[in-house]
């Protein structure tokens, strides 16, 4: 409960005014709400009508006339704006409604017509004569008590500060949800883009208000329930970089509404946030150096897998194993968690990573590894291959068949043809040292 004295309280009264170009929001009160709390914690919202109590700011905002200089030129949500000022919350909601001509009217001369307590009694009130408020006022606190009900005496020593004046404030929600009433039935998924770029600007100030950026929201719809089908549905949209602007997660929405079908009719949209992160700062450059345009990399595959579907789009994810061969696998590209965003693996996994001997993964190793001829226990490839380094022994073995057992031993050779190779010989236990087969060797991988 906040105590309004009229000499201490100093209230500015806001209101959005309606423009014939199409709504871009999906409530521009609630809107223009979250965008005054940078100015002051006590806004609240009375019907169409928000309420700024602004003598606690005035010191942080260096007086009453910086802080109005700020909030009068300061780029808003709303297009067009109408502002009252008050020594109480109804003095400045009651000339927020009369004419511009009465803006700076005095108390007493306000009309009854903007004391929303007063309207239903207004036609007893003009036959005894009363229409502003100085002429209420007058008349016997009893005699109104018992005609007109305590509540209109209440509000008007609430509005001439002799009264407590009680609100509770408005307050940045944890979640972000919103609801959008359609204007007509909508029988096509594509279409519903159009409504819900309301909804997702919404979303969009209410991440900049709260520094966060949205990592997932789900978009559902109700549908015409006279249909006998379900009358609910939803989409779920996740990106895996967090950002406050909403455009990319509206051009995903526009990919799958593509490719989306409605049973039924739609008639309201809801929109609800899932999963946001805390942004980051970012460090700028003291050089002159331009941001790269257009979306990044990550952007890029979310949206290729939203058009072409997530199977179609592949990014390799590395695995825990030690043969080469098996060391990576080609997952959906969404599904892949990535420690530096923006960063996709080219398949050369390890390809920095030493082997013993100072030997090195290759270039490009090859899916299946080749086998090679061998002539006098020498492997050949267009010829004979030069060992150089070698041997580096693997030995990998599982409980999921023979074919995970490896027994390798990896060397480095030189092809007068093809340069570096990377070669292998099977060794199984004993068949080399006791046996006079020859081993078998495998080409397994080029370098450049």
């Amino acid at each position: 409960m906040v105590f309004c004295k009229a000499i201490l309280m100093f209230w500015l009264a806001l209101q959005a005014l309606p423009e014939s170009d199409p709504p871009v929001l999906a409530d521009q009160i609630t809107a223009l709400g979250w965008w005054a709390l940078q100015f002051t914690p006590k806004v609240v919202r009375v019907d169409d009508v928000l309420l700024l109590e602004l003598s606690a700011s005035e010191r942080l905002w260096h007086g009453r006339a910086s802080l109005l200089r700020h909030i009068y030129e300061s780029e808003k949500p709303v297009a067009k704006v109408k502002y009252a000022q008050g020594a109480t919350s109804l003095i400045a909601m009651a000339r927020l409604q009369t004419a511009i001509s009465e803006a700076l009217t005095a108390p007493d001369d306000l009309p009854l017509t903007a004391l929303a307590a007063a309207r239903p009694h207004l036609d007893t009130l003009e036959k005894i004569g009363c229409i502003y408020w100085r002429q209420l006022r007058l008349l016997p606190r009893a005699g109104v008590a018992r005609r007109f009900g305590a509540s209109l005496l209440d509000a008007l020593d609430r509005a001439y500060g002799q009264g407590p004046d009680s609100y509770v404030w408005l307050q940045f929600p944890d979640m972000f949800e919103a609801t959008l009433e359609l204007g007509a039935q909508v029988e096509t998924a594509p279409v519903l883009l159009f409504g819900a770029r309301r909804l997702f600007n919404q979303l969009q100030l209410w991440l900049q208000a709260r520094h966060q950026g949205v990592l997932a929201v789900a978009l559902s719809w109700t549908m015409d329930a006279r249909r006998n089908v379900a009358n609910l549905g939803e989409l779920v949209l996740r990106s895996a970089e967090p950002c406050s602007d909403t455009i990319h997660l509206q051009r995903l929405l526009g990919e799958q509404l593509a490719r989306f079908s409605l049973p039924a009719p739609v008639l309201y949209l809801h929109l609800r946030s899932l999963e946001t992160e805390k942004l980051n700062g970012k460090t700028i450059s003291l050089l002159s150096v331009e941001n790269t345009p257009g979306d990044s990399l990550q952007q890029l595959i979310e949206r290729l897998s939203a058009r072409l579907g997530a199977q179609q789009v592949l990014q390799v994810k590395p695995c825990a194993e030690h043969r080469p061969e098996r060391m990576q696998d080609w997952q959906a590209a969404i599904l892949v968690t990535h420690q530096a965003t923006g960063r996709v693996n080219t398949g050369n996994t390890g390809t920095k990573e030493k082997l013993k001997g100072s030997t090195l993964y290759p270039t490009w190793l090859l899916g299946r590894p080749l086998k090679l001829a061998v002539h006098g226990r020498r492997p050949q490839y267009s010829g004979p291959l030069t060992l150089l380094v070698g041997p580096q022994r693997l030995e990998a073995t599982g409980w999921s068949g023979a074919d995970s057992c490896a027994l390798r031993d990896y060397f480095l050779a030189r092809s007068e043809k093809f340069g570096l190779l990377w070669i292998y010989r099977e060794r199984l236990a004993g068949s080399v040292a006791k046996t006079d087969t020859e081993p078998k060797w495998y080409l397994h991988g080029f370098f450049a």
